[in-house]
């Protein structure tokens, strides 16, 4: 089932306001228990786990900050 151009706007809010600071807190936590590596390794692994956080969401920002595309040419604000 598609998700309707409004839908995904507000998803994409929860899923920033709320689901990544979740994220953040618990890959620090996570890695604070695994101990620290090397400052080089450290920073391969935010940088990847900073990428992969959004792949699951990738259907639900595709196309968010363009114009809604039900939405009538004339109804727009100028």
């Amino acid at each position: 089932m598609a998700l309707s151009h409004k839908a995904k706007r507000r998803w994409s809010l929860v899923i920033l306001l709320l689901g990544l600071p979740v994220y953040i807190v618990l890959a620090s936590t996570i890695m604070t228990w695994l101990g620290r590596p090397g400052i080089v390794v450290e920073l391969l692994i935010y940088m990847g786990l900073g990428v992969i956080w959004a792949l699951p969401f990738r259907t639900v920002f595709r196309g968010v900050g363009q114009a809604d595309p039900e939405r009538d040419v004339d109804d727009q604000p100028r």
